[in-house]
């Protein structure tokens, strides 16, 4: 984790406070898996419809690859290639979860055309989904299941037609589960997680209590990867009670 400092929330989690790195512009890393994983999101998901590309790319070349909504999956589905091109730093004993893939779902009436997305209030799930695929390699850290990331310090609203002010990887679960993860050679496997972002009393209750008991919560109320911007709060009903 380099010099980043590390603490403990109230649940036992480590907490891991990043700091600003001075650095120099670094060429994005090349690999030779991205095609195979862009078959892999095929496979699954449906024909990528099309590419957003990275002009210049510092550190991992991020492209976002778009799936468009069918009868089948009434959704859109936007999801990284390139996070995984270059390896993750997890801490010892996580060896075997060094390469991930995100992705952000969206209701299928969300607008996305480039037309729409020159709108911050369409456009910033694209703008968290590609900040998270670089912030592993940008802090030499490591991002994964059940971890939480908040939108600055102290968390804001990701813009202000929302009060989502953090976000939490999970496995998505209105996929296939033979797309969670994917073998590309002998010696890298990607696993690929939802970002679903999150209020900032449901980052309080997932610090103080664990990710189970968030995941608990959002079974119970129904809530998955698909982004819902007039969601409940699920943790409101906690803090009267907690």
């Amino acid at each position: 984790m380099g010099d980043d400092e590390k603490l403990v929330s109230m649940s036992g989690s480590p907490i891991y406070v990043h700091k600003e790195r001075e650095r120099s512009f670094k060429p994005a890393a090349s690999s030779e898996d991205g095609e195979q994983i862009e078959k892999h999101i095929e496979r699954y998901l449906g024909p990528i419809e099309w590419v957003w590309h990275e002009i210049v790319s510092d550190l991992v070349h991020l492209d976002v690859q778009y799936i468009k909504p069918t009868p089948e999956r009434n959704v859109h589905t936007l999801v990284s290639t390139g996070m995984s091109d270059l390896p993750m730093s997890p801490p010892a004993g996580a060896e075997g979860s060094e390469y991930a893939e995100l992705l952000i779902t969206l209701p299928a009436e969300w607008p996305v055309s480039e037309e729409d997305f020159k709108n911050e209030k369409d456009y910033w799930p694209v703008g968290l989904l590609k900040w998270l695929a670089r912030f592993p390699h940008e802090y030499e850290t490591w991002l994964w299941w059940g971890h939480t990331v908040p939108n600055g310090n102290p968390p804001e609203p990701y813009h202000p037609s929302t009060k989502f002010a953090g976000a939490i990887l999970a496995p998505p679960v209105t996929v296939s589960q033979e797309f969670l993860s994917f073998k590309c050679r002998p010696d890298k496997e990607v696993s690929f997680f939802s970002v679903i972002p999150l209020y900032p009393e449901e980052m309080d209750l997932k610090l103080r209590k664990g990710s189970d008991a968030l995941f608990d919560l959002f079974d119970k109320s129904g809530v998955n990867e698909i982004i819902d911007v007039h969601r409940k709060n699920v943790a409101k009903k906690w803090w009267r009670i907690g």
